[in-house]
C-alpha cells in the first residue's frame, strides 16, 4: 500500500503550495490499534485543514486506501465526502510495480462541524471510547489484491458506505410510500396491497397458436398478456409481402388484419385481462385492432386496460423498427396520447422503454437518462398538441431491464422514480400527483442470457427478477432459460413464471415496503446515479433535446462505446460470465427448442386472399383515401385508422398509404 498524501494550498497551513506531507502506513497484519493510531493521525492534519478553512470550502485529499480507513477519517476529522475519483497512477522512479490505483476525494466540512460521530452524540475528533466506529465493524483480513470494485455499469464501490455518504434530507429526498418523490414507491402499501401484474411476453407462429399459449400461462396464473409481433407486423408488412419472407410469425404473432386480432383474442375477455402490446411504428393500427375486438365482444373501449409500448424514439437508436421519418413518427405518437386521453381512461398509451437500450449495450445511468430524455420529448410534444399535462401525464408508463447487478438494479428503479416526479412537478408545472408518479413494467435482461449452459439462466433471471421487486416494478416479464437459442418451450416458460410466483409467496420481500430503503451503500447509489443522470440529462438539453441528440448520432454513439467496452471486459476475462468464460463445460446437449412451422406463412397468405375476396374492396379504399386526406393535414390519425382497421383494410395496405405521404426513415 502506498503512503496516504495530502495536497492543499500554502494558505491553509502556511506550507509551499502543492507541498505534500507523507503518513506512512501500518504493515499488513498490524493489529487494529495501529490502524486506528494511523487514521487518527491523517486526521489531525485534517482538522487542521479545517480550523483554517474560510467558509465552507472544499479540501483535496488524495490517497489511496485498501484498508476502508475513509468513514473512519471522516468520522474523527468532521468532513463529509463530495465526490470521489479513483485514478490509475504509475510508480515514481526507483519503486516496484508498475502502477497503483490513487483516489481524489473532494470533501466539506459537515453540517454543524460535526462528522459521522454525531450519529453518537460524541464530537467530531473524540476518539469516542466505547462506541463502535465503522473501521472497527471490519474484521483484520486484508483486501482484495485487486482494492476496484465497481457496479455493472461502471461505478466504483467502496468498501463501506455510511451516513454520511448519503446526505439524505428524508422529507425531500425519500418521503413515505405514496407520497412526493415517490423514491419509496408509488403505492402506499405497495405488494402489502397488491402484487405487481405477472406478464410473460408471448406470441409465435400463428394467432390461433399464440391464443393457445396465452390461455396455458393464464390457466398457470399469470394476470396480465403481453404480445409479442412479428417482424413483418413491426414494420407495417402484411405476412404476403416478400420481405416478409422467412419472418413470418417467427419472433412473434403475425398480425396482418382485424380477422387475426379476432384469433388472437378469442375466449379471452378484454375487459377483465389486462394487455400489453409490445409495438411501436405500427401502434395506432394494433390498438385499433384492439379497440374493434372489444367492441365486437361487447367492451366498452373505456373499460380496456392495457398498454401498447408506442415509443417510437427509442427505435432509432436501439432496436430499429421504425418506418418514418422520425418527425411523422412523433406526430402518430401524440395522436395516439390524445386519442385515449379522451376514449381509453384506463389505458396506458406509451410505456417509454429503457429496455431496448440497455439491451443494445447501455449502462444503468445511460438507461435512465435516455429515457428520461425520450420522455421529456414526448410530454413536450403533446402539450405542443395543447393537451393538458395533467390529462395524459397520469397514464405514462415505463419499461426497463432488470439486470443482474442487484443492488445497482434497486437503486437505478428508486432514483427513476425520484427525477421523474421531480421533472414533472417543477419543469412541467403537473399539480395531479398521479402526473407525479413514474409507473413502470420490468423485464428481465435478454441480452444476460447465454446460450451456453442454459440451465444458469433460471439463477440470473431470478436475481433479476428480485431486482425489480425489490425496486418497486408494477409489472414484471420474466424471460425463459432457453430463449438465448429460441422462443420459449411450453417448459421454460411456465418456470420463468414460476419463479415470479415462488418470489411473490415464498421470499418474504413484498411484507413490507422498500426494504432496501436506508442501506447507506443503496442510498449512496441511488443519488450517484441520478446525479449522473441528471449530467446527462443536462447535456442532452443543450443539444437541443432528445430528438436533436438523436439526430446528431450523441445516444447511438455513448450506447455503443458502452456496448464496447462490456465486451472488451467479458473477453479480456475483466468481467466473468459463468460457463462463457469461465467455469466453462464440454456440451453434448441442448434442450428441447420451439420451432416454428415454416408453413406458416402460406396459411397466412392463403388467409389474407381470402379476405381480399370477402370484404367490401369499395369501402376499404373510400376509407384508406380518407385516411391519407387526413395525414396531409394536422388532424388525429387515430379515428381514419380505426374506421379503416374495422373495415377490414390490412396493416400493410394503411401502412403503404402512410408511407406515400410521410415517406420511409433511412439510416445513413
Amino acid at each position: 500500500m502506498a503512503a496516504l498524501s495530502f495536497r492543499y494550498a500554502h494558505e491553509l497551513l502556511g506550507l509551499e503550495d502543492h507541498s505534500e506531507l507523507e503518513i506512512e502506513p501500518p504493515a499488513r497484519g498490524q493489529g487494529r490499534e495501529t490502524r486506528e493510531a494511523y487514521a487518527e493521525a491523517i486526521a489531525q492534519v485534517l482538522r487542521r485543514c479545517r480550523e483554517h478553512l474560510r467558509g465552507n470550502g472544499p479540501v483535496i485529499f488524495v490517497a489511496n486506501d485498501k484498508y476502508g480507513l475513509y468513514p473512519e477519517i471522516m468520522a474523527r476529522s468532521g468532513f463529509v465526502l463530495e465526490e470521489r475519483i479513483t485514478r490509475q497512477v504509475n510508480r515514481r522512479a526507483g519503486r516496484r510495480g508498475t502502477g497503483f490505483h490513487e483516489d481524489v476525494l473532494i470533501m466539506r466540512p459537515s453540517r454543524g462541524n460535526r462528522g459521522i460521530r454525531d450519529l453518537g452524540n460524541q464530537e467530531s475528533g473524540n476518539q469516542g471510547r466505547g462506541s463502535r466506529k465503522p473501521d472497527s465493524l471490519i474484521p483484520d483480513f486484508p483486501d482484495s489484491p485487486d482494492p476496484h470494485f465497481e457496479t455493472l455499469s461502471g461505478i466504483e464501490v467502496r468498501r463501506l458506505y455510511t451516513p454520511a455518504d448519503t446526505g439524505l434530507d428524508y422529507e425531500r429526498d425519500l418521503g413515505f410510500p405514496g407520497q412526493y418523490p415517490f423514491t419509496r414507491g408509488i403505492y402506499p402499501t405497495m405488494y402489502r396491497g397488491r402484487l405487481w401484474t405477472m406478464r410473460q411476453y408471448a406470441g409465435y407462429a400463428t394467432a390461433e397458436e399464440s391464443n393457445r399459449r396465452y390461455k396455458y400461462l393464464l390457466e398457470q396464473g399469470q394476470t396480465g398478456l403481453s404480445v409479442a409481433f412479428d417482424l413483418p407486423t413491426q414494420i407495417g408488412h402484411d405476412s404476403d409481402h416478400p420481405l416478409a419472407e422467412g419472418e413470418v410469425g417467427r419472433v412473434g404473432v403475425a398480425i396482418s388484419s382485424l380477422e387475426d386480432m379476432e384469433r388472437l383474442f378469442d375466449g379471452i375477455p378484454l375487459d377483465r385481462v389486462s394487455t400489453s402490446m409490445t409495438i411501436n411504428a405500427t401502434a395506432p393500427i394494433l390498438l385499433a385492432m384492439v379497440i374493434a375486438v372489444a367492441r365486437k365482444q361487447g367492451v366498452d373501449p373505456k373499460a380496456l386496460r392495457g398498454t401498447v409500448q408506442n415509443d417510437i424514439l427509442k427505435e432509432y437508436v436501439a432496436r430499429g423498427t421504425y418506418i418514418f421519418p422520425p418527425g411523422p413518427s412523433l406526430r402518430l405518437t401524440t395522436d395516439l396520447l390524445a386519442y385515449c386521453a379522451r376514449h381509453l381512461p384506463r389505458w396506458n398509451p406509451i410505456s417509454i422503454s429503457g429496455y431496448h437500450i440497455r439491451e443494445a449495450g447501455a449502462t444503468a445511468v445511460q438507461e435512465l437518462a435516455f429515457t428520461l430524455a425520450n420522455a421529456i420529448a414526448y410530454v413536450q410534444a403533446a402539450v405542443a398538441r395543447g393537451l393538458d399535462v395533467d390529462d395524459f401525464a397520469p397514464r405514462l408508463s415505463f419499461f426497463f431491464a432488470a439486470q443482474s447487478d442487484l443492488l445497482e438494479e434497486v437503486a437505478k428503479f428508486r432514483a427513476a422514480r425520484r427525477l421523474w416526479a421531480r421533472i414533472m412537478r417543477e419543469r412541467f408545472g403537473a399539480e395531479d400527483p398521479r402526473s407525479w408518479t413514474l409507473r413502470f413494467h420490468a423485464q428481465t435482461a435478454g441480452a444476460a442470457l447465454t446460450a451456453q449452459q442454459p440451465e444458469n439462466n433460471i439463477v440470473r433471471v431470478a436475481i433479476q427478477a428480485l431486482a425489480a421487486v425489490l425496486g418497486g416494478a408494477q409489472s414484471l416479464h420474466c424471460n425463459a432459460m432457453d430463449e438465448a437459442l429460441a422462443l420459449p418451450s411450453e417448459t421454460s416458460a411456465r418456470i420463468a413464471l414460476r419463479t415470479q410466483q415462488i418470489i411473490a409467496h415464498e421470499s418474504g420481500v413484498t411484507n413490507t415496503v422498500d426494504p432496501l430503503g436506508g442501506s447507506y451503500f443503496v442510498e449512496a447509489l441511488t443519488n450517484e446515479i441520478e446525479a449522473r443522470v441528471v449530467a446527462y440529462l443536462e447535456r442532452i438539453e443543450g443539444m437541443g433535446g432528445a430528438l436533436k441528440a438523436i439526430e446528431a448520432g450523441f445516444v447511438q454513439r455513448e450506447i455503443q462505446e458502452s456496448a464496447y467496452r462490456y465486451q472488451r471486459q467479458v473477453e479480456d476475462g475483466g468481467r466473468i460470465v459463468v460457463g462463457v468464460n469461465k467455469y466453462v463445460i464440454p456440451e453434448k446437449r441442448r434442450p428441447e427448442l420451439l420451432r416454428v412451422d415454416p408453413a406458416v406463412r402460406e396459411r397466412q397468405i392463403e388467409r389474407l386472399r381470402a379476405l381480399r375476396e370477402r370484404r367490401d374492396n369499395g369501402r376499404v379504399r373510400r376509407l384508406l383515401d380518407d385516411l391519407e386526406e387526413v395525414a396531409r393535414s394536422d388532424g388525429n390519425l387515430m379515428p381514419p385508422i380505426l374506421a379503416c382497421v374495422e373495415a377490414y383494410a390490412t396493416l400493410g395496405e394503411i401502412c403503404e398509404v402512410l408511407r406515400g405521404v410521410f415517406g420511409e426513415h433511412k439510416r445513413g
